[in-house]
């Protein structure tokens, strides 16, 4: 699936999640504070419990203190976020390969590779947790497969930032670092999600 289709895709999940927000009329429902107060003691689980609330915050009509949702749409923002991050380094390649030491821009070349198996992680993430059915074990199970991939996708992250490790500092190794980072955030706090989920799910 090329970048362009990934992008309509990643526009469409949000719309759909946004429009349960909508009354009949189009006028949002206001957010309720117990809903925004799911987010953010949700939030407290992760590793960036700040970046975590500002990112799903807005979200939290849709949410409606449901762990499942909560998690689901965090795998969203994130896709949309690491697709985002994808682009750019592909963008900023071209420029690495003549303006930046070699090692720099073979470390370029690495985190376009990582960050597009990351997309293809993250994105098979929210497939699955889009057709997520049953309950108890066989429930625990789908979400094994979300914990897999996003673990993966985070590593990969990580793999681009760890490639830069002893190369000449330079205004390219300080952007793509500095954006990877917020993405790993981002990430970091979406597995939590799913793991807080994970642990809601009751079994025999």
């Amino acid at each position: 699936m090329n970048i362009q289709i990934l992008s309509i895709f990643l526009y469409l999940f949000l719309f759909f999640f946004l429009s349960t927000t909508l009354t009949t009329t189009g006028t949002p429902f206001p957010p309720k504070s117990n809903d925004t107060n799911f987010i953010r003691t949700s939030c407290k689980t992760t590793l960036y419990p700040k970046t975590c609330f500002k990112s799903l915050s807005g979200y939290s009509s849709a949410i409606q203190q449901d762990p499942g949702r909560l998690a689901r749409v965090a795998i969203g923002v994130t896709l949309f976020k690491v697709n985002n991050m994808a682009k750019y380094i592909s963008n900023i390649s071209r420029v690495a390969d003549h303006g930046s030491s070699p090692r720099v821009a073979a470390a370029v070349h690495d985190c376009h590779s990582v960050f597009g198996d990351a997309v293809a992680d993250i994105r098979d993430s929210l497939r699955q947790m889009r057709r997520l059915n049953g309950s108890g074990e066989d429930l625990r199970f789908q979400l094994s497969n979300v914990q897999t991939w996003m673990s993966a996708a985070l590593t990969n992250e990580e793999t681009c930032t760890d490639g830069f490790e002893d190369t000449p500092d330079c205004g390219v190794k300080d952007d793509v670092c500095g954006r990877a980072v917020k993405v790993k955030e981002v990430t970091s706090n979406a597995l939590a999600l799913v793991n807080r989920f994970v642990d809601t799910i009751q079994t025999p």
